[in-house]
This record gives C-alpha cells, structure tokens and sequence, in this order.
C-alpha cells in the first residue's frame, strides 16, 4: 500500500536521514566558524613581562625628577666599593679607617672623629677625592709646607725652590707635586697615574720609570721625594 504522497516508508526514512545529516553538518560549520579569543603564545607573554617600565620623565615638571642632596655633602658613590686610608696626626681617632670608594679627605676626617681643636689645616684640601691605600696627615710639621709650597715663615729661598721637607709619591697630591722644581700639573698627574697603576712607590728609583722624568730631572727631584 502507497502513502499519499507516493513515496514508500522506506525512501521517506533515507530522507528523512539525509536531511538531519545535512541540518548536523550546516550546524557544524556554523559553529566551527564562529570567531574565538586567540591567547598569545607564552613566550610572548614572559617576553612582555620582563620588558623593563618606560623611565619617568627627567624635566624638572616631571614625576621622575631627582634633586641633589641640599646639604652640599658629596654624593654617594654608586659602585658600592670599598678603601682603605690611614688617618694620622691631630685628628681625635687616627687610624685606619675603611670608606666607601670615591670618599674625600673630609670623609675620612669625619671617620677619625674630627681635627683636635687647634690644628692647622690651612694647607690640606679636604675636597681631594681619596686612593686606596694612602694616609692623610693632619697638622704635622712640615705638611702644610709641602701642602701649600711655602715654608712657614715664607720668603725663605727653600720655600721657592721646593717644598720645605721630602714629599711622600705615595700619598702626594696634584698641587704637592706642582711645588717640586721642574714638575707642573702634566708631570704630576704622570706620577700619581704610575702610582695607580703599581700600587704605590716601593722606591725613589720608580720614578726614572714615570713618563717625562729623564736622569737630570731625577737628580734634581731624588733629594726632595721619599716613597
């Protein structure tokens, strides 16, 4: 027997197959295609996270800018190291005294407890910034001489032809060695580089080594200089 529309149950059912096969697959594409969120690879994301903040602005309006210190004391040094410097004569605590690098001579005045009431200091540059391994001498006779190029007097012919006791190349300043006969500011700065370099003066002998000094100039000097 026939249904009405000529069509057996078994066609009606192959159809009827053929369309929900067909309505699964249209639902699929459909859902398949729909956008998604894509989530950024991990390295991406560590990559991102280890990228350093931009700098705050440096203009004098911006957030980031630093001001000095309003005390007129020196900056802290930013290396984080370390000398060692003997403090001597008219201080309140001589000694070593162990400060942090690019120190000055002020620092390691305050480090020994101050210079004693009454010292002469008129010829030590508290500015000098500090080496490794030098001593500061305060208020001791024949120092400020040697500091300052006079005798303490003054106009005495020892005082225009050198300083007035042996000036120590291992601890001697620009301005100290500048009062030697024959050494100016080039030649000193010469002879403080040689003593960076090897760790100080083991001997007055070093200095035939110093860029500048030949044999005359190192006879006039030997007799003026200790290590």
């Amino acid at each position: 027997m026939h249904l009405r529309c000529g069509l057996e149950p078994r066609s009606l059912a192959a159809l009827a197959v053929v369309l929900v096969g067909a309505a699964v697959l249209a639902a699929t594409h459909f859902w398949s295609g729909r956008p998604q969120p894509v989530q950024a690879p991990e390295q991406v994301k560590e990559a991102a996270a280890a990228r350093p903040a931009a700098p705050a602005p440096s203009g004098p309006s911006g957030a980031g800018f630093l001001t000095g210190p309003s005390d007129g004391s020196p900056p802290t040094p930013a290396s984080g190291g370390r000398i060692v410097v003997d403090v001597s004569g008219k201080v309140r605590r001589p000694g070593i005294q162990h400060l942090p690098s690019g120190s000055r001579v002020a620092d390691a005045l305050r480090a020994a407890g101050g210079v004693r009431t009454g010292a002469d200091v008129t010829g030590l540059n508290r500015a000098r910034v500090l080496t490794d391994g030098e001593q500061v001498l305060v208020g001791l006779p024949g120092v400020q001489a040697a500091a300052g190029g006079t005798a303490g007097g003054g106009g005495s012919g020892q005082a225009q032809d050198g300083p007035a006791a042996p000036v120590s190349l291992s601890t001697a300043t620009v301005e100290q060695l500048d009062t030697l006969p024959g050494v100016g500011p080039v030649l000193a700065q010469h002879i403080i580089d040689y003593r960076t370099e090897h760790g100080g003066y083991r001997s007055v002998d070093e200095l035939r080594e110093v860029d500048g000094i030949g044999d005359r100039r190192f006879a006039d000097l030997r007799p003026l200089v200790r290590p």
